[in-house]
């Protein structure tokens, strides 16, 4: 970044306009800032300007899009535009939850961007005045057989456990896909969730004309400045050297960040703040500007109060550092004593940085009652961020794509090697997390979603409630349709939290896409925003927040469309454990709802190079009807296995049989109408509105009465029990070497993952 220049912030002098092109501003927006200043920009001012309006922040290319989600239920307490999203669920409880990306600060630093990944979606959630109570981590890598992509999923994972299982808050699920669409460029998505009394939630807004402006918790340093702008907008290539990238990536202090967690709920629980926000995307300017914006005031900040790791930082660093552990506060000044004993209890620096004015003006000071180094609108930096309308292209060859399916690929040569090509034990990964902490942890990682007892988050006493969580992506589906593939991964989110019984109570997104300067890749976002709010309409779930991650490229390839989502459930009545996927010995395979009927979008098709064809149409009404049906049957505990076809009947049943050392024999169900399709479509064909269910023998006729009443297609597939996987005459394969390989597949290839 260039060096500073102090020039006065009311001079009309013309700037060099390389000053703000390499803090990522165009020219146009350069001459927005001199329109609303009446003067050009100062460099500070233009700093500020880059980061706040940088995609990252101001989500200049999405805010169109996004405006057509659905936002609003009953139940929601805060929607979109905070740190995190609110939700009621009873007994004066709330839940909030968030997912953010850290993709490209993990493609230069793994670990530190993992790390810090975490660290900040923790402080968007306890910033809210909830405890965090779990996290998961949605991750996507490049190929297995890529050396790189090996060391960037080993330094990301270990980033995860290393931050999370030192903060303490348990790691209870996630994701991880390997593929050549994200070579050089992984996603990193971490989601939190956590419980509050509804009386200690706190927002982001400043008020109150005399009141300080704290700053409390670590430091503020050179790391990360820019981070934002810098690697937000950044893309990347296999010779770049990305050392210069390197101090755009934070470093993060988990123990630190415990003791700031501890200090912020107390804090919070003593009603001592006006508003709350933590420093994350653009530090103090980011803080500072959004709490002064959205209480409608001014501020007036000392850049000699800041606290600061490092001598003689100039202005800039100090304004847009995005060192991590840090929280912005606005008090009263007769609470400030208190405020700082707290601090102190919890050995966390704090210092009144500003205090709040009536100007509507947000000015940096170089001390109190010193110099004025930057003074702008203080909405400016926040509301008047560019909006852009950027141009959208469909592909030329869509409509050709979307015909060209999959179902001319051959049948496979050994349709049992390829079924256990397609499955993989997730535990390598998860095994380096602590899911048990707190002991709320019902149902942990590797099944359809996790559970959590929901407890009273000030006594800790049960509810008899529980909250089930789950996050879900497919490129696979989204890179042939974005709309049909977004609408696809709500639903199969929707069937996942049904499979543990929870009722969905809101949704979380990460829009991970390219170069929103490709009309193609805008065309993608508009399109996957346009599936997800047709999803949530249709299945009655609002979405409270989110996240947009573009600029995700590498050697001048866009990244499929990877829209991710979080979902939170609540489970009415916690008596029992879910089901899960493990299979119980001598009970009665049921396949609710209809098998896949094309391969387009598999991963089995993808597997053979078939990169076209339309994803899995879903009836989200139907699926609706399934997905209660399924929910109802958990709650009655009639259910003693029970796993989605969203990867395919196939893949659903071996999954089954290898986590639980049980064998099973089922027949391939036919469609609910039309001729049979070959064996290996159905065996690979993916379906997100089916389930594979295990009942009592004993029930089955009663059950498969009770699925007709709920309107509810069912059908019985075989039996649980043996010593073998056999899938009528296609597959047939030991229990023993099934599960051998699907346990095998990724500490064999991740436990070499050096970089070459």
């Amino acid at each position: 970044m260039a060096p500073p220049v102090t020039e006065d912030p009311t001079s009309n002098a013309q700037p060099d306009p390389s000053v703000h092109r390499a803090l990522g501003l165009t020219d146009d927006e350069a001459d927005e800032i001199a329109r609303i200043l009446g003067r050009p920009g100062n460099q500070l001012e233009l700093a500020m300007y880059s980061v706040m309006w940088s995609e990252h922040c101001s989500y200049k290319s999405s805010r169109v899009h996004l405006k057509r989600l659905p936002s609003e239920a009953p139940h929601v307490l805060v929607g979109p535009g905070e740190g995190a999203g609110v939700v009621d669920v009873g007994d004066g409880i709330a839940a909030a939850f968030r997912i953010e990306s850290h993709n490209h600060p993990s493609a230069i630093e793994p670990y530190e961007g993992a790390a810090t990944g975490v660290g900040g979606i923790l402080r968007d959630v306890f910033s809210m005045g909830a405890r965090p109570i779990a996290l998961m981590d949605p991750l996507r890598f490049g190929p297995l057989d890529d050396p790189r992509s090996r060391w960037i999923a080993e330094g990301v994972v270990s980033g995860v456990s290393g931050y999370g299982n030192s903060v303490g808050v348990p790691t209870v699920g996630g994701e991880t896909i390997f593929d050549e669409t994200y070579k050089g460029n992984p996603l990193v998505n971490v989601f939190c969730l956590g419980v509050l009394p509804q009386d200690r939630l706190a927002l982001a807004r400043a008020s109150g004309t005399g009141n300080l402006t704290v700053l409390f918790g670590s430091s503020t340093g050179r790391d990360g400045i820019g981070g934002a702008s810098v690697l937000a907008s950044a893309s990347f290539d296999d010779e770049a050297d990305d050392s210069d990238k390197r101090p755009s990536v934070q470093v993060g202090d988990p123990f630190e960040e415990k003791r700031l967690i501890e200090a912020c709920l107390e804090i919070l629980e003593a009603g001592l703040v006006v508003g709350i926000q933590d420093l994350g995307a653009a530090g103090i300017t980011g803080a500072a500007s959004e709490t002064s914006s959205k209480g409608g005031v001014g501020m007036d900040l000392h850049l000699s109060e800041v606290h600061v790791r490092e001598a003689g930082m100039e202005p800039f660093e100090i304004m847009i550092s995005e060192s991590q552990e840090r929280m912005l506060a606005i008090i009263e000044p007769a609470k400030l004593d208190q405020l700082v004993a707290i601090c102190e209890k919890w050995e966390i620096s704090a210092s009144v940085i500003g205090t709040v004015t009536g100007s509507g003006r947000f000015r940096v000071l170089d001390r109190p009652d010193g110099d004025v180094l930057a003074d702008i609108p203080a909405d400016s930096l926040d509301d008047a961020a560019p909006l852009y309308h950027r141009p959208m292209a469909e592909p030329a060859d869509h409509a050709d794509a979307l015909a060209d399916t999959a179902e001319t690929l051959p049948a496979p040569a050994n349709a049992t090697a390829d079924l256990v090509g397609l499955v993989a034990d997730p535990s390598w990964v998860y095994s380096q997390y602590d899911h048990q902490l707190f002991l709320n942890t019902v149902e942990g990682p590797g099944g359809d979603a996790a559970v959590l007892r929901l407890k009273d988050p000030r006594t800790g006493a049960s509810t008899g409630r529980g909250l089930g969580l789950t996050t879900d992506g497919n490129h696979r589906w989204c890179a042939l349709d974005p709309r049909a593939g977004t609408a696809a991964v709500v639903a199969e989110s929707v069937m996942n939290l049904a499979c543990v019984g929870a009722e969905p109570l809101g949704l979380v997104n990460c829009l991970n896409f390219g170069n929103p300067e490709h009309p193609e890749v805008m065309w993608q976002l508009s399109e996957s925003v346009d599936g997800m709010a047709e999803a949530c309409d249709a299945l009655g779930v609002p979405v409270i927040g989110g996240n947009v991650s573009l600029y995700n490229e590498s050697n001048g390839s866009n990244i499929d469309p990877s829209p991710v989502v979080g979902m939170v459930g609540l489970i009415a009545e916690l008596d029992r454990r879910p089901p899960g996927l493990a299979l119980v010995p001598n009970t009665t395979l049921i396949l609710l709802g209809g098998p896949g009927t094309s391969l387009s979008g598999s991963a089995w098709a993808w597997s053979q190079g078939h990169r076209r064809g339309a994803p899995p149409a879903v009836d989200l009404a139907a699926h609706a009807v399934v997905a209660d049906f399924v929910r109802s049957m958990v709650a009655s505990g009639r259910l003693l296995s029970v796993h989605d076809l969203a990867g395919g009947f196939g893949p659903a049943i071996a999954e089954m049989v290898a986590s639980s050392d049980v064998g099973a024999t089922v027949d391939l169900p036919p469609p609910a109408s039309g001729p049979r399709p070959p064996s290996h479509v159905t065996l690979f064909a993916e379906n997100p509105s089916a389930v594979l269910c295990a009942v009592d023998p004993d029930d089955a006729a009663a059950f498969h009465q009770t699925a007709a009443d709920a309107g509810v297609p069912s059908r019985t597939v075989g039996a649980a029990g043996g010593t073998h996987l056999r899938i009528d005459h296609v597959v047939d394969i030991p229990v023993t070497e099934l599960r051998a390989a699907w346990r095998a597949a990724l500490p064999d290839a991740l436990g070499s993952g050096t970089l070459q």
